[in-house]
């Protein structure tokens, strides 16, 4: 029985180790390292928005959330734009850099910290926040950044899991309620970036339709697949009825504008019949979880840089 329970335990570690980057990460108990004196705290990063009600379902909801789970943690909270900290700033609402929120952390007294952003690709942001990270690092005797939302491939099946659930079943049950019209063609949009990192849209889109979701399309605002790659889809699947959703942690300028207005006209131009589901990811309940999964994750284990691996291969470790 116990070496039973011996083997289940390592089988759960390996596919939690799968489902958070690979072999990049060696169990690591951040709290229970601690000494006495130390102090503790999580820092959730958001891009942020200028909006209040998307804050409000998404930015707020999270870190409500996280108080929550993580009551051993004080949480702290930073905005990585600078143009929405600055409007903010104008509006008596003060936000701060995660770099201006590290340094406060240490005035206070903190000694570890957890840092969690919520953003869906490990982009142009994840690599400013991570530089800022390291410029305070011997500061504190340590810092742990948790991954963004599409990190793993497991975490796109998972959030290929929840889409279908809550937009397809969404279409299913128009369908049961005796509404009929043509099959509802499901248009992501995602604000996309210029670095390689952009092709995990692509990448979103191929696993929608390897799952059977022929129609569910993904677009990006400022990245690949574009807005005429997302078209040739829905001409090539014959769509006559779209609705528009938008791919980014809250439903803010770029929802409002860009998908709600530019891409909803263009479509019509098309001769689609457009629809928009103002819902930023941030305001699902089970997208919220793979955040906090991620933090709960990032508490007990510490990252491995490439150079740390290689040491280990040269000093004779063969684990890949």
């Amino acid at each position: 029985m116990r070496k039973l329970l011996i083997l289940f335990f390592f089988c759960s570690l390996t596919i939690l180790l799968h489902a958070h980057g690979g072999g990049n990460y060696e169990h690591s108990d951040m709290l229970a390292s601690m000494k006495p004196g130390d102090k503790a705290a999580l820092l959730m990063v958001h891009f942020g928005t200028t909006h209040d009600d998307t804050r409000t379902l998404t930015i707020d909801a999270i870190n409500a959330k996280a108080r929550e789970a993580f009551p051993e943690l004080e949480m702290h909270e930073a905005f990585t734009s600078r143009i929405i900290i600055r409007r903010l700033k104008a509006r008596g609402i003060e936000k701060l850099t995660p770099l201006d929120a590290m340094l406060r952390l240490r005035s206070e007294g903190y000694t570890h910290v957890v840092v969690q952003s919520s953003n869906i690709i490990d982009g142009v942001e994840m690599e400013s926040l991570r530089r800022d990270i390291e410029s305070v690092q011997p500061l504190f005797k340590e810092i742990r950044v948790g991954t963004p939302l599409l990190y793993s491939v497991e975490n796109a099946e998972k959030v290929v899991e929840i889409l279908n659930n809550r937009l397809n079943a969404t279409a299913q049950d128009k369908k049961a309620s005796g509404k009929k019209g043509a099959k509802e063609h499901f248009v992501l949009v995602g604000h996309g970036t210029y670095t390689p990192s952009t092709a995990i849209y692509s990448q979103m889109d191929y696993m929608l339709k390897a799952n059977g979701m022929t129609n569910f399309h993904l677009g990006t605002i400022e990245g690949y697949p574009t807005f005429e790659t997302m078209l040739a889809q829905l001409k090539a699947g014959k769509a006559k009825q779209v609705t528009l959703v938008p791919f980014m942690f809250v439903a803010g300028d770029h929802a409002k504008n860009d998908i709600a207005e530019d891409w909803k006209e263009a479509l019509e131009k098309e001769g689609y019949t457009v629809n928009v589901r103002m819902e930023g990811l941030g305001q699902v309940p089970e997208i919220q979880e793979i955040f906090i999964d991620h933090i709960r994750f990032m508490l007990k284990h510490r990252m491995l840089g490439i150079m740390e691996k290689k040491a280990g291969y040269a000093a004779g470790k063969d684990v890949e």
